[in-house]
């Protein structure tokens, strides 16, 4: 159903860097940039990630109840990629591990404070 998600950020480069080799630990590469865009994606017409400089030129803000959740193979995936992501610069929201009977998960926020997480069915 989701095509992509697209989050604001206030340093492109910085940005593009962090989800370069955190995306890239998933398999995802760069499939569309411009000077103030880039998006992500693992295979042609699957989901993507993009991140973007505000249209309107104001700051970049965190959206308030706004989570992307990135969906992975299994607990030892998300344990890797959740701690990619801190080793990154990542702000830690939730460590990985279960929650409840069927679903784990890492929580974690990017450099511009946008929330993320990965997890996985179990």
């Amino acid at each position: 159903m989701i095509g992509y998600v697209t989050l604001g950020v206030n340093d492109i480069e910085k940005a593009a860097k962090f989800y370069d080799e955190l995306l890239g630990e998933m398999g995802a590469k760069r499939f569309m940039e411009s000077d103030s865009f880039v998006a992500w994606s693992s295979a042609p017409g699957s989901p993507g990630v993009s991140v973007i400089k505000p249209n309107d030129g104001n700051p970049a803000t965190v959206g308030n109840g706004v989570m992307i959740a990135l969906a992975c193979d299994k607990p030892e995936t998300v344990d890797r990629l959740y701690n990619k992501a801190i080793e990154l610069g990542a702000t830690d929201e939730g460590p990985a591990g279960p929650r409840g009977d069927k679903f784990y998960a890492g929580y974690f926020r990017d450099l511009d404070g946008n929330k993320l997480n990965f997890f996985c069915m179990t």
